[in-house]
């Protein structure tokens, strides 16, 4: 009998088994769920972190403590009656009560006497006027995770940028924030590229402004050259919002730019999401961003749709350009498995047939059989492409196979190729073939070809092809 109670208490061991896979099926969540990330449209979104919100607590105390406190004196306008106002001291009397009822007026209305400065585009137009109020909510829900940041080098004020909040450690109270590249930027501008230097102070100082009106210090995690966004790190004592992005944007949607200016407040931009033909010096897989207010200096900050899940963020807001979220989502995704993006470098540019005006696409469709492709608009000089005997013009129907439509589809690929190297190989800079399928401009036909192409974390720089003029026509 003692035998078979001691059986008894052991209990039995394939339950014992199940519960300790309970147990740790637990810890896994719990541990899983200490650091969370911005969700994506096409993943599951993950918990939000509950924020502080003090005013709760406020109410319950202030509706204790009203008891014990007499109401505010009435604000009622002092005025002269018609049968007095001939009397000085009454009209003296009249300017001291002026005076501080226009004093008491302004301590009482702080928080909403700026509501006559200057206003957004979703007060003052009416253009907006059938989209008005989504766009407001959409507005507000995504201004919750959206800072300023400022960096500093020797003591000399550098850049000012917005940010988002896209990771919060609940361990270790810190939280990551996603800007531009811009923030630590040298400030030497090249007008014949018509953008800022490619120079980089890594070191410079970066303190992230946070919406209570304090700051922090913050740490640099990750500078990305060639897709021009940086990852700080913030120590917080509080959860932060985390940014909702959309992957699916589409050419001709209304969005918004968000940023703050230097008292914190939001800055409301509205306009039109758009695909264009880049200009010489800049990526191919840049969007654009169309609108009439050219002031505003929002870099880093998110573009959003009218639900405020954030489509991109601009990295340019000079020309208008910003990194779609279909392509930051694989850069993040990279950097959190890899801590860093690998991609792959093919030594040249391109410009979607589809971007083309639709005369221009009927008559490569009618005379050469192509109705979609990338055509190659540069080929880096002594590049292995250039070696190969690619050459502006030629359009590029298949890569490893796949037909592709588009310079986004291709950025894509070039992360997945980048990634998977570098997850198998773990070093930078290796060189792997590509399988392209090449129509030829100048010999009307379609070649494959084998492409060596190298894997890097740097930003792809095309060198022009350019000899010298030593001799005249005359002698």
């Amino acid at each position: 009998m003692p035998k078979d109670r001691r059986r008894r208490r052991r209990g039995n061991p394939g339950t014992e088994t199940e519960t300790k896979a309970r147990r740790k099926k637990k810890k896994k969540i719990k541990r899983s769920l200490a650091v969370m990330f911005a969700a994506f449209e096409s993943e599951k979104a993950q918990p939000q972190p509950k924020l502080d919100r003090a005013y709760d607590d406020d109410v319950v105390e202030s509706s204790a403590e009203e008891s014990s406190y007499p109401p505010s004196p009435l604000l009622h306008k002092p005025y002269i009656p018609d049968e007095l106002a001939h009397r000085p001291d009454i009209r003296a009397a009249y300017k001291h009560a002026e005076a501080e009822y226009r004093a008491d007026k302004s301590c009482r209305f702080v928080f909403t006497s700026d509501r006559y400065s200057p206003r957004s585009c979703l007060s003052n137009d009416r253009s907006l006027l059938h989209i008005r109020e989504p766009a407001k909510d959409a507005v507000l829900f995504a201004a919750n995770s959206v800072v300023a940041l400022e960096s500093r080098l020797d003591d000399e004020p550098l850049n000012r940028c917005s940010g988002l909040w896209i990771q919060w450690d609940d361990k270790k109270n810190t939280a990551v924030v996603l800007t531009s590249a811009h923030l630590i930027r040298a400030k030497e501008y090249d007008e014949w590229k018509n953008e800022w230097t490619d120079e980089y102070h890594r070191e410079a100082e970066v303190i992230v402004r946070l919406l209570d009106d304090t700051t922090a210090e913050a740490s640099l995690l990750y500078l990305q050259e060639h897709y021009e966004f940086a990852l700080y790190e913030v120590v917080v004592d509080k959860p932060v919002q985390l940014s909702t992005f959309n992957d699916n944007v589409n050419s001709g949607q209304d969005g918004f730019r968000l940023g703050r200016d230097e008292n914190l407040d939001l800055r409301i931009t509205h306009g039109r999401v758009e695909y264009r033909i880049p200009i010489r010096h800049e990526r191919c897989h840049y969007m654009y961003f169309s609108n009439d207010e050219h002031r505003f200096r929002d870099d880093g900050g998110p573009i959003i749709d009218l639900e405020g899940k954030v489509v991109g963020i601009v990295n340019n807001q000079i020309n208008e350009t910003f990194l779609p979220s279909s392509i930051l989502h694989k850069c993040l995704n990279s950097w959190r498995k890899l801590k860093c993006v690998p991609r792959a470098h093919l030594g040249m540019t391109f410009t979607s047939i589809k971007l083309l005006d639709p005369i221009c696409i009927e008559r490569i469709r009618r005379k050469h059989n192509i109705s979609s492709g990338i055509i190659v608009e540069q080929v880096s000089k002594e590049s292995n492409a250039e070696k190969l005997g690619i050459r502006k013009g030629d359009i590029i129907e298949r890569f490893n196979g796949e037909y592709i439509s588009s310079t986004t589809e291709l950025e894509k690929m070039l992360l997945d190729i980048g990634g998977d190297q570098f997850d198998q190989a773990k070093v930078l800079n290796a060189e792997i073939g590509v399988q392209i399928q090449i129509f030829r401009a100048t010999k009307l036909c379609r070649r494959v070809r084998n492409l060596t192409v190298i894997v890097s974390d740097c930003g792809e720089n095309i060198i022009e092809g350019t000899y010298p003029i030593t001799d005249g026509l005359w002698k």
